[in-house]
């Protein structure tokens, strides 16, 4: 399977468990492996293909309209989103809160979706 990738997309948005993160937007970190359609169905043209903006712009819009509570939640929106809109086979989704916990860098979750061929 061929895989498109989109590395160290920043976000400020409200995600938390505790009060104090549902009032201050925090900085999520998502990387994002995007199944390709077989490649008998794709050319050199963009309509063949997922294309990278317009997935970062609908992530963008979903996530200024939508609000999780927990990091898992929101990546299983995000791999759901893509899959469905853009009709990836597969996805892995890493969500990553930077500096979320005093002592700990980054911390998050890695989700699959789909079939990997």
């Amino acid at each position: 399977m061929d895989v498109i990738f989109i590395q160290d997309f920043r976000l400020e948005i409200l995600i938390g468990v505790y009060e104090w993160e549902r009032r201050v937007p925090q900085t999520v970190q998502l990387d994002l492996e995007i199944g390709l359609p077989p490649r008998e169905k794709r050319s050199d043209r963009i309509g063949d293909t997922i294309d990278y903006a317009k997935v970062v712009a609908r992530i963008e819009a979903s996530l200024r309209e939508n609000r999780f509570v927990l990091v898992e939640a929101l990546a299983e929106h995000i791999a759901q989103l893509v899959m469905s809109e853009f009709r990836a086979p597969w996805i892995r989704t890493s969500v990553t809160k930077l500096g979320a916990l005093k002592g700990v860098k980054r911390l998050g979750v890695t989700i699959e979706r789909g079939a990997r061929a």
